[in-house]
């Protein structure tokens, strides 16, 4: 820094201590963390409500099934598959679909849809606040739809319920948005962590899909719910692996390369699907009828799919352990592949209550066990397994069409127990991502509320405030201006040196720090300029350190409504931090970063061995 008609960098001794700016700190930091764990307390609250309600709603479908297709009343599963309706099995999906178009139109039109697209909505566009109500009205329509035959899992409709009761709690305390949305997260993971068991597979759909961050705050109260919800699985449902298979034996390296290969395949597959499902979803918006009807148009495609294909009804939990088990003949593998997705694709579309991780697992796996078949038809001792096979599908088609990558390998490694299958699950699923992350622009999560103008994060990188220090953004080369001088004698002073600082930090001549004074007061027309510059300073207590992050320093910024900061080091003013600063250093960090350079040249590498070399035959003098 630079004291007008006084030496460079003079010591001072701010009113301000260090020690006050440290307790400051400390009192800060331990409010976050009182703060985490009232958060956390929130989260598991909302878990163990959810991992009931997820009992509820599975009880619940069972009943609605069993009614639905057998007319008795019984909370014990059996599949609709086994009906013996006949012709009547066409209807009954469509008036499931009927009464979900009625509660859609008389509730809440936010219980139509997929589930976790609309969560992902709520939380970017409007605070993460869901409506109290979806609480009991998205696992009540679901277990309709579902329990009449629409061929969704129930872990769609419980990630949105989890994440409406997060967000309803979340609303009846005073918290802030962000700690609103780590609830709505925690209770969204949570409830599927209590539909399959499966923390660690949750915890990274709430990074992937759900957070967008990835810093403690937001880890630990979801972790701490998803290990609730996978306590209720283990209570409330069963404690081992929810899709149980034959155990896997580690591939071979080539066995490795056709499991990759049949990931890519089933990529590009995950591609075609997403855009049929749009495709039709377009298709019902052009209907001339009111939308309440279209989840029974739907309903009754489901039945008519339904009554040639059985296995298709429902949620198809019990499909899953048949395909990955590899003993189901691959005719009907073939059928459950292609009535499957044609029933699930037109039902979503039609707007009922739905989801879709359980049927892109079941198309996954039954089109990665025709696949995996078809290999071993034509290389009897290439070295794979259909069931490999199947789960590699199963994961594969998950990853490429909602690109959530690190939870679909944790996910197919949690709900079956193989972990025999985490290589050939690596390589299928980033074969998988590779397609999708360059050939669709948006994903099956995505494409819908990004056709509304919102736009989803696709990386997460580490908060650029929160790497660079203050020392490292301002300029050294800003003024100290003596109070006792004259408004006149500054003009004069910033005319002769032509200076185009904006701000200028006031200390008097023992060091003492006064304020700051902008450029805009030093020149106000109605100025007195025969008077003192202490008369215009901006006295001020605020200050950051030089090893202070930028981001600290943006917070006092914003919160105090500042356009500057003075920076102090061991007891020395060595700059002015303004906002101008932090944006240039912003622009300078991502221009370095993309700027293309050559480090290395191997051309001026391979000159320096030529001339080394030359240097090694010539003789001494």
């Amino acid at each position: 820094m630079k004291k007008m008609n006084a030496q460079k960098g003079i010591p001072i001794s701010p009113l301000l201590s260090s020690m006050e700016n440290a307790v400051e700190k400390s009192k800060t930091n331990f409010i976050a963390k009182k703060r985490l764990l009232q958060v956390s307390g929130l989260s598991i609250a909302v878990a163990v409500a959810i991992s009931l309600i997820a009992k509820f709603l599975i009880t619940l479908i069972n009943v609605v099934t069993n009614i639905a297709f057998y007319g008795t009343f019984d909370p014990a599963f059996h599949s609709p598959a086994n009906n013996h309706l006949g012709l009547w099995v066409m209807v009954i999906p469509a008036i499931g679909g009927i009464l979900v178009g009625f509660m859609a139109l008389y509730g809440s039109k936010a219980i139509r849809g997929h589930g976790i697209p609309e969560a992902m909505e709520q939380i970017l566009t409007n605070q993460s606040k869901i409506k109290p109500s979806i609480t009991f009205l998205k696992p009540v329509s679901s277990a309709i739809a579902i329990g009449t035959g629409g061929p969704f899992g129930a872990e769609g409709p419980i990630i949105a319920t989890g994440g409406a009761l997060g967000s309803t709690l979340g609303q009846l305390f005073k918290i802030t948005s962000n700690e609103r949305k780590i609830i709505l997260a925690a209770g969204a993971t949570a409830g599927m962590s209590a539909i399959f068991g499966t923390p660690i597979a949750a915890v990274f759909l709430a990074i992937e899909l759900l957070l967008f961050e990835f810093s403690p705050r937001a880890i630990l109260p979801v972790a701490l719910a998803c290990i609730t919800g996978a306590a209720g699985h283990h209570l409330l449902f069963e404690a081992g692996p929810v899709f149980p298979m034959p155990n896997l034996e580690i591939p071979t390296n080539g066995a490795l390369a056709i499991y990759s290969g049949i990931g890519l395949v089933v990529g590009f597959v995950s591609l075609g699907i997403t855009k049929i499902v749009y495709y039709i979803e377009d298709a019902f918006e052009k209907l001339p009828i009111h939308w309440m009807w279209w989840p029974a148009l739907g309903g009754l495609a489901v039945g008519v799919i339904g009554y040639f294909a059985p296995h298709t009804l429902g949620v198809g939990y019990d499909n899953i352990i048949s395909v990955l088990s590899g003993s189901v003949a691959i005719v009907l593998i073939l059928r459950l592949f292609f009535f499957k997705f044609l029933s699930w694709a037109i039902a979503l579309g039609s707007g009922t209550s739905g989801g879709t991780l359980a049927p892109l697992l079941t198309i996954g796996g039954a089109g990665g066990a025709l696949l995996g078949a078809g290999v071993l038809y034509m290389f009897p001792n290439s070295g794979i397994s259909i069931p490999m096979a199947a789960l590699i599908g199963m994961s594969s088609m998950f990853t490429g069409a909602s690109r959530a990558y690190l939870t679909s390998i944790i996910f197919a490694l949690e709900s079956t127990g193989q972990f025999n299958a985490l290589l050939p699950l690596l390589g299928a699923c980033t074969a998988s991502y590779l397609v999708s992350f360059f050939l669709m622009e948006n994903t099956i999560m995505t494409e819908k509320i990004a056709r509304r103008g919102v736009a989803t994060p696709d990386s997460y990188e580490p908060d650029l405030l929160a790497k660079l220090t203050v020392s490292e953004v301002i300029s050294q080369d800003g003024e100290i201006l003596n109070p006792e001088s004259t408004i006149e004698d500054i003009r004069n002073w910033i005319a002769a040196n032509k200076n185009t600082e904006e701000y200028f930090i006031v200390a008097d001549k023992e060091g003492d720090y006064n304020g700051i004074v902008k450029l805009t007061d030093i020149y106000k027309h109605d100025t007195d300029i025969k008077a003192s510059i202490k008369t215009i300073v901006q006295p001020s207590s605020l200050y950051v350190k030089g090893d202070d992050s930028l981001r600290n320093a943006v917070e006092i910024i914003s919160a105090e409504a500042i356009e500057a900061l003075p920076v102090l080091d061991d007891n020395k003013i060595i700059g002015l931090l303004s906002y101008k600063d932090i944006v240039k250093a912003y622009h300078l960090y991502h221009d370095e970063n993309d700027r293309v350079n050559v480090h290395i040249s191997l051309k001026r590498q391979r000159l320096k061995v030529l001339i080394k070399g030359k240097g090694m035959f010539k003789s001494k003098a």
